[in-house]
């Protein structure tokens, strides 16, 4: 297939452009930043231009977006502009040039204020079941582009999936006090346990929606490293996730002391992405138990393409860790 990947100067957008190839594909990407893996520079709520760059194509893979870093810099048009207007562009677009399926890359941080439990109550177990209450207009227009997915979905028979990533990008955490008490490889590696995915799983769960998008037709999926952890650890998860993890992984102590880590005395959400699995037929290999096994053999507990790839900037004016080279 012609596959047509926006955001391709991003992190998921690269991976993708170099991954499609040996997948027997021909990408076109395009993306506000030029870039190697970028043939068609500009903004996806520009018609024409996304109206050219559809051109032969039989699958679109829209990764672009504004993303959580870009609340400190661009206001709340900007993120209707893109994430909105420019998604109902593309899917406007993509049904007049006849592309046959449509994988739009959504965000965990879509369920908001749904993943922050009450004090004192239990940790949150998050699947498809559960509504999403935006905390941002990041979050907003998210679901406002998930909803136009369905929309043209069932008005127009484009067969589109929306694949609810949870975090891979492969930068410093976001909050302050988690870059200040916690190395990178180690937070990320306790977030394997709740709500990150590698990227190479991600690429792997885009390929097989692009391959199961005409038989599903529409669904939502949250995509994230498979989890050890259950419903019935909930509650203990909240305020000793340790415990949890020393039962099911008696071994990671010795491990973490090694280097100096330590667990997150708690934990707030599980992300669960069992749907995911069952509906794409998708198997996750970088989960917590794997990136212990990579830990024990001396190697880094993230896959080569997420090494290949590596810290990119998201925009000329970067806020906390997320600088642009």
């Amino acid at each position: 297939m012609r596959v047509l990947v926006t955001g391709s100067s991003g992190h998921l957008g690269e991976a993708l452009m170099r991954t499609l190839p040996g997948s027997g594909h021909e990408a076109v990407g395009l993306d506000l930043l030029a870039s190697p893996y970028t043939q068609a520079v500009g903004s996806v709520a520009d018609r024409p231009l996304v109206r050219r760059a559809l051109h032969g194509v039989d699958a679109v893979l829209h990764t672009a977006t504004l993303h959580k870093p870009h609340l400190a810099s661009h206001d709340r048009s900007a993120f209707v502009e893109t994430n909105v207007q420019g998604t109902l562009t593309l899917l406007e677009e993509a049904v007049a040039a006849g592309v046959s399926r449509f994988v739009f890359t959504s965000t965990t941080s879509a369920f908001g204020r749904a993943l922050t439990p009450a004090p004192g109550a239990p940790a949150a177990w998050i699947d498809e079941s559960v509504t999403p209450l935006p905390r941002n207009v990041y979050g907003a227009t998210k679901v406002a582009a998930e909803d136009l997915c369905e929309l043209v979905a069932r008005d127009e028979g484009l067969p589109c999936l929306v694949l609810r990533t949870s975090r891979f990008f492969p930068e410093g955490d976001d909050r302050d006090d988690v870059r200040t008490a916690y190395d990178t490889d180690n937070a990320q590696v306790n977030e394997l346990l709740y709500r990150r995915v590698d990227l190479e799983d991600v690429v792997s769960a885009h390929l097989l929606a692009l391959e199961h998008a005409p038989r599903l037709g529409f669904g939502r999926y949250v995509v994230s490293a498979r989890t050890p952890l259950r419903r019935d650890d909930l509650a203990e998860l909240r305020t000793d996730a340790p415990a949890v993890v020393r039962r099911l992984f008696p071994e990671y102590e010795d491990l973490y002391a090694a280097r100096g880590w330590a667990l997150f005395p708690g934990l707030d959400r599980v992300y669960d992405s069992a749907a995911a699995q069952e509906a794409l037929g998708w198997t996750p290999r970088y989960d917590f138990r794997y990136a212990l096994d990579r830990l024990a053999a001396g190697e880094p507990p993230r896959s080569a393409l997420a090494e290949l790839v590596g810290a990119k900037g998201y925009h000329p004016v970067s806020t906390g860790p997320y600088t642009v080279r």
